[in-house]
């Protein structure tokens, strides 16, 4: 079996990789909710929509 090809240096990948050693990881990203799913913040009163 041939041996593996070792990979290119990447000096971008080696700073994020000392980064993460310094630091430790970055907060995970948090989910962005689809304003098209939420409900209205101010629901009409029962009041209001009979007078309508």
């Amino acid at each position: 079996m041939p041996r593996k090809k070792p990979k290119k240096f990447s000096a971008t990948k080696e700073v994020h990789r000392r980064a993460r050693a310094a630091l430790g990881l970055p907060p995970p990203s948090r989910r962005v909710e689809d304003r098209r799913r939420k409900p209205p913040k101010h629901k009409k009163k029962l009041e209001e929509e009979a007078l309508s």
